[in-house]
């Protein structure tokens, strides 16, 4: 070190005023490059819109990012039935304000209608219709800046648990395409899952969110009747609602508070949260009673898979600090099954009358597959009084037992489906009656009480089976307290995360 003397000290006082001279340009971080399609593919849609908002990629960016992935991956899956690419540039080109998911491609069940876009409901018949609407939960949907890139497969008018329909053909579980991705929403699921999109729009009118939710290893939530708006569509049975898949807790929360609330001609109405429900997540849910159960609502075991993801599931609850314990409301499992059957009947001939309707008469029941053929004839053999008693007897009976029940627990744990994804093919349509019904009910025991009752419910990923198989646990909650639900699912996904495990067999596509 020279000695300090006065020339000495100049210099370095001058050298050290340069570096502060220097442009501020100079000092700022260089840009970060931008994600590779798998990162984008591994992001929810909140951390992709949040990517838009720090300028670190575009809109359009995003979309021919996600558009990539389906022309790459989705062959093999089968879950996109119409694709809305053009639409989606041209979309991701324009400003799209400042909504929570602005810019995020996703995609739209093929039950919904989107005006001008191919609307099939699944059916052979509706290859060529075309929507002249758009429901209202779909423009709340785009005002939060979600971008369609095309519509999902779906089962004929959603009336199955599988996703197979004979038009369209089955589309394929990511974790292991021999196997079913569960139903209604089994599109949508199966393209979230595969991280082609992170969000996809799904309905549940006896566990379309929650089934394909299990099966695909996603958290589904069913929400409420009534809070989300149906119009103009209303239906008078207040089975189904319209919702999402998703891959994350925040992003189903999210979402809701974009869409939920009535609008103008709303049948069925559930009061405001006290806060927006993603600020849920993340509060601690205090210590719930829960209480679960591993036999269906008539008794009867289920899967040892699906026993073993409860079991653990209420485990994990016990250690997270939450009193919990094995019961069960009591009320008749199996009259409850024959009365859904009426309920799930009576939308399948309102179902194929309005195609009647819509085709001047020149689409007969005939025409469509044999599910729905065999739920028309049941149909026909009931009349609205019929329909009537069931619901009166749903409300005397199951809904009084799970408003008494949930009184004394916060929740409802059960499996959310009596079996592993079942594989494609698995279930034939043309099986006698007396062998359908009983492999359906066993299939699908626990989610149609939800819709029902009218209870939010969801199904939550935290166990996968020996073979690799997503098996989901399933909460019910009270009715219009989503709170709850939103706050237990954060807590267990923070516990045990999902959203970094991804499918293998997509790897090997």
């Amino acid at each position: 070190m020279p000695p300090l003397n006065r020339r000495n000290f100049l210099q370095a006082a001058a050298t050290l005023a340069a570096a502060h001279a220097l442009p501020a340009a100079a000092m700022v971080p260089e840009p970060q490059p931008t994600p590779t399609s798998d990162e984008l593919a591994a992001l929810d849609a909140l951390g992709q819109a949040e990517l838009v908002r720090k300028k670190q990629i575009t809109p359009l960016e995003l979309v021919n990012a996600a558009i990539a992935r389906i022309e790459k991956y989705d062959p093999a899956l089968n879950s996109i039935i119409t694709r809305t690419f053009e639409q989606a540039r041209k979309k991701a080109a324009q400003p799209l304000g400042t909504g929570p998911f602005a810019g995020v491609p996703y995609l739209v069940k093929d039950l919904e209608p989107v005006a001008g876009v191919r609307q099939t409901f699944g059916s052979a018949p509706f290859k060529a219709n075309v929507a002249t609407y758009t429901s209202e939960v779909i423009l709340r949907m785009e005002r939060a800046g979600l971008i369609m890139v095309g519509k999902s497969n779906t089962p004929e008018f959603g009336l199955l648990p599988v996703t197979e329909p004979h038009g369209f053909g089955p589309t394929h579980n990511p974790w292991n395409p021999a196997h079913s991705p569960g139903g209604s929403s089994g599109g949508a699921a199966a393209a979230v899952a595969a991280g082609l999109v992170p969000i996809a729009t799904a309905s549940d009118g006896g566990g379309s969110i929650r089934i394909p939710s299990s099966c695909c290893g996603l958290f589904g939530l069913k929400l409420s009747r009534g809070r989300n708006p149906e119009a103009p569509g209303v239906k008078d049975d207040g089975l189904s609602v319209l919702h999402c898949v998703a891959r994350s807790v925040r992003d189903s929360a999210a979402l809701l508070d974009a869409t939920r609330g009535p609008t103008v001609g709303e049948r069925w109405y559930a009061p405001p949260p006290k806060r927006p429900y993603v600020e849920e997540v993340g509060v601690p849910p205090g210590r719930l009673r829960i209480a679960f159960a591993t036999k269906d609502l008539a008794g009867n075991p289920v899967h040892a898979d699906c026993a073993q993801a409860v079991t653990s599931t209420a485990k994990l609850c016990e250690e997270l600090g939450h009193a919990v314990e094995e019961a069960s409301p009591q009320f008749d499992g199996r009259l409850f099954g024959e009365s859904f059957l009426v309920l799930w009947a009576a939308v399948a001939g309102r179902a194929v009358k309005t195609a009647k309707k819509l085709s001047g008469g020149k689409i007969t029941a005939a025409a469509f597959e044999p599910w729905t053929q065999k739920l028309v004839e049941m149909d026909a053999k009931s009349d609205p009084s019929d329909v009537s008693m069931v619901w009166t007897g749903i409300a005397q009976q199951a809904n009084l037992a799970m408003v008494k029940f949930l009184t004394k627990y916060d929740l409802f744990l059960t499996p959310t489906l009596g079996r592993p994804p079942v594989k494609i093919g698995e279930l034939d349509q043309t099986w006698p009656i007396d062998k359908l019904i009983p492999w359906l009910n066993a299939y699908v025991p626990f989610t149609p009480l939800a819709n029902a009752t009218g209870q939010p419910a969801m199904s939550v990923p935290l166990y996968w089976n020996a073979e690799g198989l997503p098996i989901g646990s399933h909460f019910f909650g009270r009715y219009t307290d989503e709170a709850t639900l939103l706050r237990l699912a954060a807590q267990l996904e923070q516990a045990r995360p999902w959203t970094k495990r991804h499918p293998p067999a997509l790897a090997a596509t």
